[in-house]
């Protein structure tokens, strides 16, 4: 394995095609009442709910590369499609109207179906929307692409946001991220021992390919907020596909994937108790917020981990906010 330098691999990054969608480097802020009221260890939190488009979120750092791959290719459209609350559907139709594309969704119809919050955004941001009956995975992914083909008969031409180029472009994303916090750690004269985030694909995917590219000391660790037993699979073929993108000579193992789906719950989505007193003590202590199943549910597993005693009080822990807050607004009964 060779390792690169942070400018190396920054140059490898910009040699993939790309559009600007937010406002980077996000930041990287210090989180003492938090720390304190968890009895150390030292927390900070790397803001990409500050990334700027649509309220933020991890998934403008990916549609910087998807949809850049996207406009490279001469598409004038957008195509996605998730669970109704879908982060990932509400920058992407942010990201379609920004630079002139038309975007269609295909929204997963479940319990929060609701207008409000993430879908909300959706319909004001003026993606077509169609709220599809079956579950999501492979049943979704084939009406994306039966959609496709309509487009294209219609004289468009749409691209399809879905795994695994997705995945494997969310890794190069987050990649960069680690480029990042890499130069902001040595800025602070840091150099954190843990990385957490909500991922079971390419965030994670991407924080150990370029911690490893860069040879840094942190471990990142993935909190799933969905059951797949298949989780840390996905995670080392996004992470080996990246590698191939960006011609790094290294290949990443399952042993050094570390994620665990302990911290779900009932389901993807299903708040737990444990996740709500996780949103409350940050919102509490630090006045930002989390998201009900991404971000609540992996700080949840970050201070599980710390009560057992898994990271010490003298050691440094970065927490990934991966934003999603607008769906919040549509769990206003569970909180």
């Amino acid at each position: 394995m060779n390792l690169v330098t942070r400018k190396e691999l920054r140059e490898k990054i910009n040699r993939i095609p790309q559009v600007n969608l937010g406002h980077f480097p996000t930041p990287l802020e210090d989180c003492p009442r938090l720390s304190e009221a968890l009895g150390g260890p030292r927390i900070l939190m790397k803001r990409e709910d500050c990334s700027g488009l649509a309220f933020g979120g991890n998934k403008v750092r990916q549609l910087t590369f998807t949809i850049g791959e996207a406009v490279h290719q001469g598409a004038d459209t957008i195509v996605h499609g998730a669970a109704s609350q879908s982060n990932h559907c509400r920058q992407a139709a942010a990201a379609a109207a920004r630079l002139g594309l038309k975007c269609y969704l295909r929204l997963s119809r479940d319990k929060k179906s609701i207008v409000q919050g993430n879908l909300l955004l959706d319909y004001i941001a003026g993606a077509q929307i169609e709220l599809v009956d079956p579950p999501l995975g492979p049943e979704l992914d084939a009406i994306k692409y039966a959609l496709a083909e309509e487009l294209k008969a219609e004289g468009l031409k749409p691209y399809v946001i879905a795994a695994p180029r997705s995945t494997a472009l969310a890794t190069v994303a987050f990649a960069w991220c680690i480029t990042e916090i890499h130069e902001q750690q040595e800025s602070m004269g840091i150099e954190a021992d843990w990385m957490y985030a909500g991922s079971a694909g390419g965030t994670q995917a991407g924080l150990i390919l370029g911690s490893k590219a860069l040879g840094m000391k942190l471990k990142p660790v993935g909190i799933a907020p969905i059951y797949w037993d298949d989780r840390v699979e996905r995670v080392r073929i996004a992470a080996n596909d990246a590698a191939e993108i960006l011609k790094l000579d290294l290949q990443i193992a399952d042993d050094e994937v570390e994620n665990t789906d302990a911290y779900v719950g009932e389901a993807y989505g299903v708040v737990t108790p444990e996740c709500i007193a996780a949103l409350k003590l940050v919102a509490q202590t630090e006045g930002i917020f989390l998201d009900p199943s991404y971000t609540s549910k992996a700080f949840a597993g970050l201070i599980d981990h710390i009560r057992q005693g898994r990271i010490s009080s003298d050691e440094t822990v970065i927490f990934l906010h991966t934003g999603g807050t607008p769906a919040l607004f549509a769990y206003n009964e569970e909180f």
